[in-house]
């Protein structure tokens, strides 16, 4: 078995790509691979910093076909780092089947801190922060229904991140689920220049 970490899950800038940590682009430089959510993305991002690492597309639609070989590859030794397009890999996006099955494999695990935009919204919000639930995204579809009205008889604070195209229609839906007296709170472009909430 290998004592050292194999397995690096890494936060990407949400916004602000001044945003990376040091150790997050150190990681990156010394990995053998890096699984990213759109390739394309980041490419971008790795050009900005330099990092020439071999990169590979790792999301929603492959990672069932692919996590078994990305398992074998640190089992023989290979560093692998996980990113996604923006934030923290396995919160909302790709990544905790690789994870869970490398804890299967007793594979070392490290999960850098870093960017995420649900806590800048907590914070940002005026909400009670002492305990607080995060839902992801909601279902489009079904089940949205019953996990509205799941969440209407929570009374700690919520968090759920939501597509801009569907805002309007999730606000309505809260407005007819939870009534008029819940307090809301809305955050868009989190450490962006037209930054809101």
């Amino acid at each position: 078995m290998i004592n050292d970490p194999q397995l690096f899950i890494v936060p990407t800038p949400i916004g602000n790509m001044e945003d990376i940590t040091i150790r997050a682009i150190e990681t990156l430089n010394n990995s053998d691979l890096i699984l990213a959510e759109d390739t394309r993305h980041a490419k971008k991002l790795l050009s900005e910093y330099k990092i020439s690492t071999k990169i590979q597309s790792y999301h929603l639609n492959n990672e069932h076909k692919k996590v078994n070989d990305y398992v074998e590859l640190m089992i023989s030794g290979k560093k692998i780092s996980l990113i996604t397009d923006a934030g923290t890999p396995c919160v909302s996006d790709p990544g905790f089947l690789l994870v869970r099955e490398a804890i299967k494999k007793e594979i070392i695990i490290t999960c850098l801190p870093g960017a995420t935009a649900l806590i800048p919204a907590l914070v940002l919000s005026g909400l009670p922060s002492e305990s607080f639930i995060f839902e992801g995204f909601l279902p489009r579809k079904k089940g949205r229904k019953k996990k509205l009205i799941e969440l209407s008889q929570n009374t700690r604070t919520t968090i759920i991140y939501e597509s801009p195209y569907r805002v309007v229609k999730t606000l309505t839906d809260f407005l007819e689920y939870f009534g008029e007296e819940r307090q809301i709170s809305l955050s868009r472009e989190i450490s962006k220049i037209y930054e809101e909430t």
